[in-house]
């Protein structure tokens, strides 16, 4: 029985090839885009899930009260671990500081390579649940040992056994491997960790540490916790709460209120956003709005589906008033629409998944994911075997429920007819398809129009031909003058300078300023950039007033350059001259330049300070001669760099580049969404030109009639065109404020952001009309140009 139903559901597939066609795509397009965004959200979803001690890990963070707000931070200061260990230790099975993924120099040999890696305390490689390949997790008891990674290991060792071998780190200490571990999961917080390092050894090769031992006011680590089986996270949470006031005078806890609280690991990448110390989301919207689109995408697929399939199947009337005659049960009818019906969805989930195989390369790149297929994961295939088993139920549903119970001499007689509202439900579905279509490109323009805005913001330095390298040694600061003045004779750069951070970034921030006017009660904390006497001409600064860093002024070490938004913050009405106190040191400004954004382009730039109070050792920034091209210039540097610091590879970064990943969120989500909005409208015009055919098949009669008596071929175009420009018109009117309600809310969560103007909506409602008008338009006017003697003849 089962071979026969198989065979006439082929049959009928075959007889109706251009139905079969558009069935099949628009549902494999609709699962493939599921598929895809399903793989996506289950990475999203399951981040940081290889560790067994997932749900046990926290980072300690603070809130602190400054410039007005509550700041959100995951920065410590060293003694908080000492000092959760004595407090709470019962609360905690571990609690491990630890450095930032950070860069260093690893060499060993004639091989030397800049890779990211972290300084922890001896638990943890244990709390990571690091898997060894060799060696032990316990090797950080030894201060000169070091873990590789298989990857790093391998390119250090090829295929040679690694442990017991020497590396030099940042070319000062020697440490011995003493194990491999497994590279960590891309979807991990640590996934860019390529070697762990003993605590105490960054004690050692960074001096500047040992400053801040005792210092509560240094912010400048991590602070892991792994909380005990017998305490839940919010019992540890409340009960470090207050501890880091018990160390701080009563005027700073007064003013900064510091709360430390931790931040789960299964939070960590959803949940990573704060708004004035309140936890307010993250990613988890991206996860939200991606499942939500995916699901949208899906529907629309299945309403093709089943708004063909109800089409059609109002013309086996005949047939199924025929085999209910000859003795068929309504079983066995019903049993035969469900095969058609599954046999397309099928068809279909073959082809999605080929779909999705060819996609994920180009997927993995937009979203900056390694999602793959999970072929052995049986969750997998019980996922989209039962969603598929679904769809073919409900889209078969109709013809097989509805046709099979009709009586049959009714049938046979003529006399049956599908009813005046029985196309409504259909044309309802295509309203709700549009609608979809329509939001979704809407969404997508405004999403670009928030990235183009935040890029067309002044930035307030040129970024053009900008270079920076981080100095890992201090060969170059101890041969800067030097080496300024080769590069420039060589007609490689037209300055250089240093800093304390790079030009893209704030590394650092200070607070203990008072200036005339300042509320004493007022806690502030501003970026503070240290920087040589060259870097506003290196990075072209704009000077709103007052003059740059220069070597003729020796009292410009106890000078400042401040920025506009901290004259506004401070309500300097002559901030030229104006002295500012730090630490009780009073320093004078000299300057104010435009605001440079060194932070997220989407918020106000926060009142910054540059002074020139220490040496700046961490970055080298270079601008490149416009005379020379960039790829000389740089080998000239190259050279120049290697003579001067041996031990460094030189590794640079464009500015121009870097700041760009500023905007890779927003630019993948519009990339995504956009590749997600085409797939709709295709989709939805696929739907919209079966049905097109459909009409133009069901009314051959009523065309012939009417063009016997005299109707144009441009009056049958309009009549078979205009329902369904009428339908798309509806989806724009609902469509739009939706579109604008979520996108303003959206918005919302940027300070710098577009506006959204009336001319996106009435642009995407002319695109959709126009490509509704052209998906119907060639089976309207093919329909009208047929010889109405054949139509008469049809039956």
């Amino acid at each position: 029985m089962l071979k026969n139903y198989l065979k006439t559901a082929f049959r009928n597939l075959l007889k109706n090839r251009l139905h079969a066609f558009i069935n099949i795509t628009g549902l494999a397009a609709g699962m493939a885009v599921a598929m895809l965004i399903g793989l996506w959200i289950r990475d999203e979803l399951t981040y940081d899930r290889y560790n067994k001690n997932y749900d046990r890990i926290a980072q300690v963070m603070q809130n602190q009260s400054f410039n007005g707000s509550i700041r959100s931070w995951t920065a410590m200061p060293y003694p908080v671990g000492e000092a959760v260990r004595n407090n709470c230790g019962n609360y905690f099975s571990a609690v491990i500081m630890s450095s930032w993924t950070q860069t260093r120099l690893l060499s060993a040999g004639e091989k030397k390579f800049i890779k990211e890696g972290n300084f922890m305390e001896p638990q943890g490689p244990e709390m990571l649940d690091l898997q060894m390949i060799s060696g032990s997790r316990t090797a950080l008891d030894d201060p000169h040992s070091i873990l590789l990674s298989a990857s790093l290991a391998k390119t250090f060792f090829g295929d040679a056994d690694p442990l017991g071998k020497i590396i030099r780190v940042d070319n000062k200490q020697d440490v011995k491997v003493a194990g491999v571990f497994k590279d960590l999961p891309h979807n991990s917080a640590f996934a860019d960790m390529t070697f762990m390092a003993p605590w105490k050894l960054m004690l050692e090769t960074d001096t500047w540490i040992r400053g801040t031992t005792g210092s509560w006011g240094s912010n400048s680590f991590q602070l892991f916790v792994q909380v005990a089986d017998h305490v839940s996270m919010e019992q540890a949470s409340a009960v470090i709460r207050d501890l880091k006031r018990k160390y701080i005078s009563e005027a700073e806890a007064a003013s900064k209120q510091p709360v430390l609280f931790l931040h789960p690991m299964r939070e960590w990448h959803l949940y990573e956003s704060f708004e004035n110390g309140v936890n307010t989301g993250g990613r988890i919207e991206l996860v939200w709005l991606f499942g939500i689109i995916g699901g949208f995408v899906l529907l629309l697929a299945c309403i093709n589906f089943m708004n063909l399939s109800t089409a059609r199947s109002e013309k086996r009337a005949k047939e199924v008033g025929i085999r209910k005659t000859i003795g068929s049960l309504r079983g066995q009818l019903v049993a035969q629409f469900f095969i058609e019906s599954l046999l397309v969805v099928m068809l279909a989930l073959g082809c999605s998944l080929l779909l999705v195989q060819l996609l994920l390369p180009v997927f993995n790149d937009m979203a900056g994911k390694q999602v793959h297929i999970p072929w052995s994961n049986p969750l997998f295939w019980t996922g989209i075997l039962s969603g598929s088993l679904l769809t073919g139920l409900m889209a078969g549903s109709y013809p097989a429920l509805y046709l099979s119970a009709f009586r049959p001499v009714k049938v046979l007689k003529g006399t049956f007819r599908a009813g005046r509202w029985a196309a409504m439900p259909r044309k309802m579905l295509v309203v709700g398809q549009f609608t979809v279509s329509i939001i979704l490109i809407i969404g997508t323009i405004i999403v670009f129009r928030q990235v183009q805005h935040a890029r067309d913001r002044p930035m307030g330095y040129n970024y053009d031909r900008l270079v920076m390298m981080e100095m890992l040694t201090y060969d170059i600061y101890d041969h800067f003058a030097t080496i300024r003045q080769e590069l420039q004779s060589a007609g490689a750069v037209t300055e250089m300078a240093l800093s304390s951070s790079p030009v893209t970034e704030s590394w650092s921030t200070e607070g203990d300023f008072t200036w005339e006017g300042k509320d004493p009660a007022q806690s502030v904390d501003f970026p503070f950039t240290i920087v040589s006497y060259e870097f506003g001409k290196t990075v072209g600064w704009r000077f709103r007033e007052g003059r740059d860093f220069s070597a003729a002024f020796a009292t410009d070490s106890a000078a400042f350059v401040i920025n506009e938004s901290a004259v506004r913050f401070m309500g300097l009405e002559k901030p030229v001259g104006a002295v500012i106190k730090w630490g009780g040191k009073p320093y004078t400004v000299i300057g104010v330049i435009r605001d440079m954004i060194t932070e997220s382009p989407y918020r106000q730039v926060r009142p910054s300070i540059f002074a020139m109070t220490k040496p700046p050792d961490s970055y080298v920034i270079l601008k490149l001669d416009p005379k020379m091209s960039a790829r000389t210039a740089l080998a000239k540097i190259g050279a120049v760099f290697k003579q001067y610091s041996p031990a460094q590879p030189f590794d640079y970064q464009f500015v121009d580049e870097e700041y760009a990943r500023k905007f890779d969120t927003e630019t993948r989500i519009g990339k995504l969404a956009s590749s997600f909005a085409i797939l709709a409208i295709f989709i939805s015009c696929l739907g919209l030109f079966g049905m097109a055919l459909f009409m133009a098949e069901q009314r051959t009669k009523e065309i012939g009639i009417r063009k016997v008596l005299g109707a144009s071929v441009l009056n049958l175009w309009h009549l078979l065109s205009g329902e369904f420009l009428l339908l798309v018109l509806i989806a724009l009117v609902i469509a739009a404020p939706i579109a604008y309600y979520g996108m303003q809310r959206w918005l919302e969560g940027y300070e710098y952001r577009t506006a959204i103007s009336w001319w996106i909506f009435a642009a995407t409602g002319i695109g959709a009309l126009l490509i509704a008008l052209v998906t119907v338009s060639g089976q309207s006017v093919r329909a009208a140009l047929i010889n109405p003697v054949k139509s008469l003849r049809t039956e």
